[in-house]
């Protein structure tokens, strides 16, 4: 069995970790975090004026959305506006919406900012059963330090800050995304885990393509693995597997059937998202390479790997691009995914789960514009962070000093991004075409 007995003050002292971990990293985030977003609603409040829609019956918005929104990112089909983006976030915020009688009243960039410590707490459980699984050899020290340099040594700090629909999205989905983790690891909690796929998948779309990570856990443990994971096809017991399978995919298959059936009473097709309408000046690519393609993965590849600051600016020592820097300077520490010690049958389960849920990006139309760095690594930062836990690789001084470095690059994001007193560390150019800096 993968994991020991454990006494119960074991595991009142890792909900304490976890708890002080949400509290620090929540408390950071306030404080950084620009003040006009926790003292009034944001200018992208797609998630509280979809909440609005549906405490008044209605699945569109009943009209154009506000004038403040620059009509930024909404769908316009048979006349009427709709909200695309995937809607669990819009589900957290109806008591907000409903108590507060106006969408209007409704500080969402301010309750967004109280699921902010939640990915790093939920991520430092889910390395801790990793551990106490026998998987990774990491101490509680080094495992609270993994999660706080989650929170603060990638781009979900400045992510984290901005309160706005495609940020508040990402807060949601990554907490979901360490959810998921925790309840995978020994294939202790089918239920949840499958839950927490399937709301991650209503949040983050490619979060939905997480599904290897459960699937290798269920085999372990229906084989009753060692503490190598190599699993006999012979030692599978073929029931154990189908009950664990069926526990994770029943809820994740009802979160699945609501959104289908959301889909086809908008746009009279389940597999219509939404997206591939939205109302924007780039419609015109979607029509002609579509909202996935191969064409698209150069571009997307070029900015993951690619762009630096610019230099020699007239304006500012430095400029970012608008299409985010490369995921590489933003966190450095990631180069320890690639050099692993020790390559169990766990750490390619994880490494599997992390691909398959970073192609979906890969192929997309869009690069995360407008952002500091590659936002999108918020849906597979989760399962990077455990690859750097299962390969075993010391954290001596040299990865420590990375990661320092880590922190210091997304604090000035946290701070600067989005701050008008700061636009003139970010080059913008709103056609989307100018990746590196121009000769």
């Amino acid at each position: 069995m993968d994991r020991p007995l454990e006494r119960p003050d074991d595991r009142s002292r890792r909900w304490l970790f976890a708890a002080v971990i949400y509290t620090l990293v929540t408390v950071v985030c306030l404080a950084t975090t620009g003040r006009e977003r926790l003292t009034t609603h944001t200018p992208y409040n797609h998630f509280a004026l979809l909440a609005d829609a549906w405490l008044h019956g209605r699945l569109d918005l009943g009209g154009p959305p506000p004038a403040y929104t620059g009509n930024n990112d909404f769908v316009v089909w048979e006349g009427k506006h709709y909200v695309s983006f995937p809607p669990f976030p819009a589900v957290l915020l109806l008591p907000a919406v409903k108590l507060a009688g106006s969408v209007d009243r409704v500080r969402d960039g301010q309750i967004f900012a109280l699921f902010t410590g939640l990915a790093p707490a939920l991520l430092y459980l889910g390395l801790d059963a990793l551990a106490r699984a026998g998987r990774t050899g990491r101490s509680e020290r080094e495992n609270v330090l993994l999660s706080l340099l989650f929170a603060f040594g990638t781009v979900y700090w400045f992510s984290a800050v901005q309160g706005t629909v495609w940020f508040a999205a990402h807060v949601v989905g990554a907490a979901l995304a360490a959810l998921y983790l925790f309840a995978s690891v020994g294939a202790a909690h089918p239920i949840l885990a499958g839950l927490a796929i399937g709301l991650g998948f209503a949040t983050r779309t490619p979060l939905g393509f997480a599904f290897p990570l459960f699937v290798y856990e269920a085999v372990r443990a229906s084989a009753n693995a060692g503490a190598s994971g190599r699993v006999r096809l012979a030692d599978v017991d073929a029931r154990a597997l189908a009950t664990n399978l069926a526990l994770f995919a029943v809820p994740a298959a009802a979160v699945l059937g609501v959104l289908l059936w959301y889909n086809a009473a908008r746009f009279g097709d389940p597999f219509e998202f939404g997206h591939r309408l939205l109302a924007i000046t780039w419609r015109a690519r979607i029509e002609r390479w579509g909202l996935f393609s191969y064409h698209y993965l150069g571009r997307n590849l070029g900015v993951i790997l690619t762009s630096l600051p610019y230099t020699g600016t007239s304006s500012a020592p430095f400029q970012i691009n608008a299409h985010g820097l490369a995921l590489w300077v933003t966190t450095p520490i990631y180069a320890w995914v690639l050099w692993p010690r020790r390559t169990p049958p766990s750490f390619w389960a994880v490494a599997l789960t992390a691909a398959c849920v970073a192609l979906p990006s890969l192929l997309y139309q869009n690069s995360g514009w407008i952002q500091f760095g590659y936002r999108f690594s918020n849906d597979f930062a989760v399962f990077l962070f455990a690859l750097l836990a299962l390969g075993k690789r010391r954290l001596g001084g040299f990865f420590w000093a990375f990661a320092l470095i880590s922190v210091l690059v997304n604090a000035f994001g946290a701070v600067t991004f989005q701050r008008a007193a700061y636009g003139r560390f970010y080059f913008v150019d709103p056609t989307q075409k100018i990746l590196h800096h121009p000769d």
